[in-house]
């Protein structure tokens, strides 16, 4: 059921940035202590723990293969445990392993170390995938027997979305095979793509930026500078192209072709049975925000070049900030105490949650050569905690992004007692209470609003963050779309995908923009298109739902705050309808979309007003 991956995913609106020379003058930024996990690569305890991995690897297939079908309840109750100690063990040496990797992706020993632990796994977890396939093959009626049994009650949700790949799998030799060939196939090409964004480097001004402290100027008050960066950003990428193109069009081939042998009838579908979600709500989530592009986007930003005093917008201005803006580097102390006081505002059990994270070593937020770029939450297992990586630069986006990825900490602090199995929670759930945490920062700072511009700003600052979590993620949903279907048909010229990437962006945001020469390159450098494909859409999923979830909130729903700790507690154990019930709130209502985006909407109201 696991790959055990070692690369977190880094978030799409992460905002953060990376620029060389580490903390600058934000405060001290806190660092990772990985020794939670092990205390080296050459620690002793790894050492164990990779042993007992090969040993227990071997005698679980040995004691199971090719009798879970005659398993009792208690049998199987203890074959499930042993299951996910493996789980556990592998998940926090390949945890350990890609922490470490992302902390320094240009160092070419924790490259080694990275991939030879995940080859040693792999190679170890080789005799356990007959347990998904000969699991599947129980008969429904014993199956459903059994897991009525209180001992194996709890564990029926993450057994009923694997055997909803019942109709997928492969013979086990085949498994076997695309197990063993995966650490060389899709996961090659993503360190490939990793390693080659990391070590990019561009020439603005005569210095030398790596990608995020280049794509942070894009935020920079002088326009100039942000049209440098652009210009910047698209030579690296063409020059690059090649290398791009052959990464993504590899990849989509190999899913083509896994797709076509398991018989999935769509390649988004395998997305969705992970993300345990119709296809018919991820279509209603889609047509809804497409449909709103006018009134949400392309509005907004015609509201923008007004007040940038501009007739047309160019890619630089997209996220520029306003001009009635006071530049200002916000101290990481000042960052901490804003989100934190958020948090305890909405309920002191949040913040008490996040506050261990900035005092033991959990967040690392130092920008350093040659650390991944972006932000992410990375759950670990569910014995130890999690970590959260952010590239810090004092920017007011930097703030949300804090509060963005601590609200993935907290979801995953409280998921932690589901167990291992049933911690993870889909990818449509799981930026539930990341958004939810930006929410309350952003409304807290709006409270503490003293003046009308100050308000405008902050505004405006959510209207984009929404806007690029939204619109901006559909439109990336629609371009996987396109790409991969385009892909099915032949090999992609990097023209071919400029073109597809293009036929999105004046759709989504709307007429007030001209397009420089070299941003068809843009799509290149989005993680998302090739470690997880169509994730995207979950960052759209989870704004909407927040959105409905804070309407509720300040609505006075009874009893919410322990409503939505129990929502985030539950984990991958429940179904998003079951979760969302006690919110009044169903995801397959497709009003419920349209009650997200009005959220968006009003705000956008609130700017217009202030022009009146």
């Amino acid at each position: 059921m696991t790959r055990y991956s070692p690369l977190p995913l880094a978030d799409a609106n992460s905002g953060s940035g990376a620029a060389p020379g580490g903390a600058g003058g934000f405060g001290a930024l806190p660092d990772w202590d990985l020794s939670d996990l092990y205390t080296a690569p050459d620690a002793p305890e790894l050492a164990r723990d990779m042993a007992w991995l090969e040993t227990e690897c071997a005698a679980f297939a040995r004691d199971y293969e090719g009798k879970l079908a005659t398993l009792d309840a208690a049998a199987m109750a203890e074959c499930i445990h042993r299951y996910e100690a493996i789980d556990t063990t592998a998940g926090r040496i390949m945890s350990y392993a890609g922490l470490r990797y992302y902390q320094n992706t240009v160092d070419a020993g924790r490259a080694k170390f990275m991939s030879d632990a995940q080859d040693r796994i792999t190679g170890y977890t080789t005799p356990l995938v007959f347990f998904s396939l000969e699991f599947n093959r129980i008969e429904d009626a014993t199956y459903q027997a059994l897991f009525s049994d209180p001992a194996l009650a709890r564990y029926k949700p993450v057994f009923d979305r694997m055997r909803a790949m019942k109709p997928y799998q492969l013979s086990d030799e085949l498994e076997k095979f695309l197990h063993d060939q995966s650490v060389v196939g899709a996961a090659a090409w993503n360190r490939l793509f990793d390693e080659t964004t990391a070590a990019l480097e561009f020439d603005v001004d005569g210095e030398k930026l790596n990608l995020e402290a280049t794509t942070t100027l894009m935020q920079d008050h002088d326009r100039a500078k942000r049209e440098t960066a652009a210009k910047a950003l698209a030579g690296v990428f063409d020059d690059n192209l090649k290398i791009f193109a052959r990464v993504h069009n590899t990849l989509a081939k190999d899913k083509e072709i896994e797709d076509r042998w398991r018989k999935m009838p769509t390649p988004q579908t395998a997305r969705h049975l992970s993300n345990d979600v119709e296809p018919e709500v991820v279509e209603a989530l889609r047509n809804a925000v497409v449909a709103a592009y006018p009134r949400l986007s392309h509005r907004y930003y015609r509201l923008k070049a007004k007040w940038l005093g501009l007739d047309r917008l160019q890619i630089w201005d997209r996220n520029a900030p306003l001009p009635t803006e006071t530049p200002r580097t916000i101290m990481w102390d000042e960052a901490k105490a804003t989100v934190l006081g958020a948090y305890a505002d909405f309920s002191p059990k949040m913040a008490e949650i996040a506050q261990p994270f900035f005092e033991r070593g959990w967040i690392d937020a130092g920008v350093k050569p040659g650390k991944a770029p972006g932000a992410f939450a990375h759950p670990t297992v569910t014995t130890v905690h999690p970590y959260v990586m952010l590239n810090y630069l004092g920017k007011p986006r930097d703030v949300m992004t804090l509060a963005h990825e601590l609200g993935h900490g907290v979801h995953q602090v409280l998921a932690a007692k589901q167990g291992e199995l049933l911690a993870s929670t889909p990818l449509t759930l799981a930026e539930t209470a990341s958004v939810f945490g930006e929410m309350l920062t952003f409304r807290a700072l709006l409270d503490r609003a003293k003046t009308p511009a100050e308000r405008k700003t902050l505004l405006a600052g959510k209207v984009e963050d929404m806007i690029n979590t939204v619109v901006r993620q559909i439109a990336f949903y629609d371009f996987e779309c396109k790409l991969h279907a385009a892909r099915a048909k032949g090999e992609l010229t990097p023209e071919d995908i400029n073109a597809l990437w293009m036929s999105v962006q004046a759709e989504s945001l709307g007429d007030a923009f001209d397009f420089m020469p070299g941003y068809e390159t843009f799509w290149c450098y989005i993680p998302h298109f090739v470690h997880t494909p169509f994730y995207v859409y979950a960052y759209a999923f989870g704004d909407g739902l927040v959105n409905a979830l804070y309407a509720t909130y300040a609505g006075g729903l009874p009893d919410f705050q322990s409503k939505y700790f129990a929502m985030l507690e539950a984990g991958g154990s429940k179904h998003h309808k079951e979760l969302l019930a006690p919110f009044g709130l169903d995801a397959s209502d497709p009003a419920f979309w349209n009650r997200g985006l009005d959220m968006i909407a009003g705000f956008i109201d609130e700017l217009e007003a202030m022009e009146a």
